[in-house]
Formats: structure tokens, C-alpha cells, sequence
């Protein structure tokens, strides 16, 4: 169920049911040599579909560009500031919150959004609430949640990609691009096999020790059939965690 595929009264005999919405939100960056520069908005956007029409909820427009600030050392990548970021999803939410939205599901593609999302939701609280400022009677919850997380999700990544998986152009994340947009796969020469790990600083340092924008993982490994299975798994991994949220002391 699409906000942006609904009319207005659509949306009005929604809240008379339900006061939660599900926002995607992802970056635009660079994911090694066969993966998508859209990939963490890619992943965050389909699972949120998918679990919206599990938990018949409502589903926000996708953020999709994030805090990326240490993939800019490649071609394509996009980044905002965490100030930015702040702001938007500030102004998403309270918006909504205009019209009556009081649970905000936010289902996350890149880990680098995470401590400036959780940052954001401090500041609609200090703003909705009147924690700085004139106090008012009312609540509003948000909750972030990586489509990646989970016991179910954990498993299914060791026992198909093991050691493989990585921590940046994961093979599962490639797979599920591959599931969902089966006509842009890409083919392309990767070596090493997987990927060295290890810690980085700026851009540039990114680049030295990455040279191709992989961390320890193999996204060779990937294709639609294994993107399928992690994809099915998540949706019933978040649409059970978004249930609990909207529930949460009712």
C-alpha cells in the first residue's frame, strides 16, 4: 500500500485504522564492480514494500541518499551531511504526523545512516513532544530497523555465502538487487575472490586500501534464486518486528 499510490481520502480512511507508516530509507553509493550504486535503496525499498503488503501497512517515499561521505572516492556516489539527513527525515515525519501518523517504521538499507537516523529521531521527539519547550499530551514513536538484522537473516547468510558475505558490496545485498531488477545484473571480473577487510578514514584512504569498493566480501557469489531466499526471509523478519512496534501498549 503506497502512499504515493493513494488519494488523499485513501490516506484519511487509512489512519482511521492505523496511525503507522513504513519509510524506506537507503544511500546512493558505489558497490564494488557488479553491484548496484543504488543497492541500499534498492533493498530498503522492496522490503519495505514487501512487508507492508504482509502487515497491511502503509509505505512512505524512499529516502535515497544517505550519509556516504567515505564512498565519494568513486564514480556515481552521492552523499548528504548527517545535518541534511536530520532534516529531512525530521521534516518526513512531522509532516505526517500532521495528518495524524504516530508510528514510524523506518526500514534501513546502509548501516552508515544509522547514528544519524537515531540522532534525527531525538530531534522530532525534542520538537512533537515539547521535550525542549511548551510539553504536550501527545506521542509519537519512531524505530529503525536494517533489513539485514535478525536471528532468521544471520543464518541464512552463513549458511549461503559463509565467510563471503563481507561488510560492505555484500553478496546478499547483491542477490537481492539481482532478484528484484534481474535486468541489470552485472558481469564483471572481480579479484581478489572476496574482498580484504579492515578500517579506513577519509575518501581517499577508502580508495587506497579498497581499491575496487568491496570489503571482505565476494558478491560473485550472488544471484536472483539466493537474492529470492534473503528477500522472503526479511519480509517476514520486518513485517513481524513492525506488528510488534505498532503494538507496543495499546
Amino acid at each position: 500500500m503506497l502512499l504515493q499510490h493513494q488519494t488523499w481520502q485513501e490516506v484519511e480512511r487509512y489512519l482511521g485504522r492505523s496511525k503507522g507508516i513504513i519509510l524506506p530509507i537507503g544511500s546512493t553509493e558505489q558497490h564494488g564492480p557488479n553491484g548496484l550504486i543504488g543497492t541500499d535503496a534498492i533493498c530498503a525499498e522492496i522490503i519495505a514494500k514487501g512487508a507492508g503488503e504482509a502487515a497491511e501497512a502503509m509505505v512512505g517515499p524512499t529516502i535515497g541518499v544517505g550519509i556516504a561521505v567515505h564512498h565519494m572516492g568513486f564514480a556515481g556516489s552521492m552523499t548528504v551531511r548527517p545535518s541534511t539527513l536530520i532534516a529531512i527525515i525530521h521534516d518526513y515525519v512531522l509532516s505526517l504526523a500532521r495528518h495524524g501518523f504516530r508510528r514510524f517504521f523506518f526500514v534501513n538499507g546502509h548501516g552508515g545512516n544509522i547514528a544519524t537516523v537515531q540522532a534525527a529521531f531525538s530531534e522530532i521527539y525534542a520538537a512533537f513532544e515539547g521535550a525542549i519547550g511548551i510539553r504536550r499530551d501527545d506521542e509519537l514513536r519512531c524505530r529503525l530497523a536494517n533489513w539485514w538484522d535478525g536471528k532468521a537473516m544471520h543464518d541464512l547468510s552463513k549458511e549461503i555465502f559463509g565467510d563471503d558475505e563481507g561488510s560492505h558490496a555484500t553478496a546478499s545485498e547483491v542477490a537481492v538487487t539481482q532478484y528484484a531488477l534481474p535486468d541489470t545484473i552485472k558481469t564483471a571480473v572481480i579479484a581478489p575472490p572476496r574482498a580484504p577487510t579492515g578500517r579506513f578514514h577519509g575518501p581517499a584512504d577508502y580508495r587506497r586500501r579498497f581499491p575496487d569498493g568491496r570489503i571482505g566480501s565476494n558478491p560473485s557469489l550472488a544471484t536472483p534464486e539466493k537474492g529470492k531466499r534473503f528477500y522472503d526471509t526479511s519480509i517476514a523478519e520486518v513485517a513481524k518486528t513492525y506488528t510488534t512496534f505498532i503494538g507496543e501498549n495499546e
